[in-house]
């Protein structure tokens, strides 16, 4: 099980701050399509555009293992920085 974490408009789009899912994803990549098909085209649409918060690492690698993690944040591109 894993939390994601949702921000600014991917917050908006998900319809929810933060959710817990039970995944097989390993990597950044398999959970940004997973929470894009549960949500839709709205947060499909953000998500290729955000950055994600694993543990303590910012990335945009799909391939980033998110297996030694209990949380992943969604972080939108934010204005002024």
């Amino acid at each position: 099980m894993i939390t994601v974490g949702y921000y600014a408009a991917a917050e908006d789009a998900a319809g929810t701050a933060r959710e817990r899912l039970h995944t097989r994803a390993t990597t950044v990549g398999e959970l940004a399509r997973e929470v894009c098909e549960r949500h839709g085209e709205p947060l499909a649409s953000i998500v290729t555009v955000s950055s994600f918060l694993v543990g303590d690492e910012t990335t945009r690698d799909p391939l980033a293992s998110i297996t030694a993690v209990s949380e992943v944040d969604v972080l939108p591109p934010f204005a002024g920085g």
